[in-house]
């Protein structure tokens, strides 16, 4: 068995995340920073600004003053844990150090707008070494939207990565049907009994799989048994439907697969008996049962490739509210007050005193009726 502890980068562009600005991008893209994929490099590639890099690269700062940064949107706005300056084939003209800052707005605000909000420091600045994949941990617990890394005084970054804990926004989730085991609303992979070719997390990403290792495959099985995964819910939900697809897994798909739910993780019941499916085929399976779960375990006979795997469902109304919990508490306090004046319509001095009370055991009612 292998335990699933890698959390998913908040700031990849396969969840949805984007680079909205940066002073300074005369070598290298500012938008090669979040590519899901590991960083190359080719030598000898030279456009008319230079050798040509995958990653982010800055000019020379000469006597000028100051340092250079870049902005990235979460895809997934969520807690972060710990953060990854990758400066991969950077190695004479890599940044000295770095410091990395986070902010939660309301909405979807244009550059300009950002210097308004209250920056918060999640990695003082810090030395960074070339060619290495300097990871720093993040010890703060509130939700965060964007977040802003400068580096000093120049130089260049092959890869950003925030990685952390998704943390949906209540308002888009409660008393709707959603997709329970999304990495967007907070579904991911605990265990899995393999992932030489690619992790289960995969499988759990937004939109169509786009080839092969951009799903969950095993090694090849010589021996009994069979392969699984086991999910956790984005809460306690009782599950209608489930689609499987195998797109790309034309010589790799599993031969058939069963669901199994629980609601501890521990003790299992049938979801789907076992079903044969297709190769390179998105399928669609009605689940039976009216219990709430709060794990899943695809089991695929014998091994194989996933493409994609959704379940959907509704969270139950206890979920639902320990969600909206987590998420209120979470936030930031200038992102809270917004919420809080915005949507609930309670005035700044008003909803200061509700923010400042947190955390609380109990939703604010103008904030509860919002979300029936």
């Amino acid at each position: 068995m292998t335990d699933q502890p890698d959390l998913p980068d908040l700031a990849a562009r396969s969840l949805g995340g984007s680079v909205i600005a940066a002073n300074d991008e005369f070598f290298a893209e500012k938008e090669n920073l979040i590519k899901s994929e590991p960083p190359t490099f080719r030598p000898h590639t030279f456009t008319p600004k230079g050798q040509e890099y995958d990653g982010w690269e800055t000019r020379r700062r000469r006597g000028e003053p100051g340092s250079d940064w870049v902005i990235v949107r979460l895809g997934a706005p969520g807690v972060i844990r710990s953060v990854v300056v990758d400066t991969a084939f950077f190695v004479g003209n890599f940044p000295e150090s770095c410091t990395v800052e986070a902010t939660a707005i309301e909405g979807y605000p244009a550059p300009g707008e950002l210097d308004r909000h209250t920056w918060v420091e999640l990695v003082p600045r810090s030395p960074l070494q070339g060619g290495t994949a300097n990871t720093f941990q993040v010890s703060d617990p509130q939700r965060f939207t964007h977040v802003r890394l400068t580096i000093h005084p120049d130089g260049g970054v092959a890869r950003l990565r925030v990685l952390g804990e998704p943390l949906p926004d209540p308002r888009e989730l409660v008393d709707m049907p959603l997709d329970l085991v999304a990495l967007l609303n907070g579904g991911r992979t605990t265990a899995c009994s393999d992932s030489f070719f690619s992790p289960p997390n995969n499988m759990l990403q937004p939109g169509e799989s786009k080839f092969m290792s951009d799903g969950w495959e095993t090694a090849r099985r010589r021996g009994e048994g069979n392969d699984w995964a086991v999910l956790r819910l984005a809460g306690a939900a009782v599950p209608k439907v489930a689609e499987l697809s195998t797109l790309h897994y034309k010589g790799n798909p599993p031969h058939a697969i069963t669901l199994s739910g629980s609601e501890d993780g521990i003790s299992w019941f049938p979801l789907l008996e076992r079903t044969e499916v297709q190769p390179d085929t998105r399928h669609r399976f009605r689940l039976t049962g009216n219990a709430p779960v709060t794990h899943v375990r695809l089991d695929i006979h014998p091994d194989g490739g996933v493409a994609r795997f959704r379940l959907w469902g509704k969270l139950t109304e206890d979920a639902g509210t320990g969600l909206a919990l987590s998420w209120f508490n979470l936030l930031p306090a200038e992102h809270a007050v917004a919420v809080l004046t915005g949507d609930c319509g309670l005035t700044e001095a008003a909803a200061a005193e509700v923010v400042a009370a947190r955390p609380v055991a109990e939703l604010p009612e103008e904030l509860a009726l919002i979300l029936r």
